[in-house]
């Protein structure tokens, strides 16, 4: 995965800061003995995850690997163990 951008990506990063706030925000009323902002934190964790999502069906994701990408990476990682 060091070869790749896996994650570097606007979609990526938006879903996984929205999230986070959502963690926090679920974490902070969980203390607080409050369920009601508890699930909403647990609402935002899961708006963090659809908003990747969308922005990645907008293209702002990584896009999908080729077969044919694929088969090339698997044959130049066997010819550097080979040699």
């Amino acid at each position: 995965m060091a070869g790749t951008s896996h994650g570097h990506t606007p979609a990526a990063w938006t879903g996984v800061i929205i999230a986070f706030i959502g963690f926090c925000v679920a974490g902070v009323f969980m203390v607080a003995a409050n369920p009601l902002g508890f699930w909403a934190g647990i609402a935002v964790i899961f708006a963090g995850g659809i908003v990747g999502y969308a922005m990645k069906l907008a293209g702002l994701g990584m896009p999908k690997e080729s077969a044919e990408l694929v088969e090339a990476r698997a044959r130049a990682g066997e010819a550097q163990v080979s040699h």
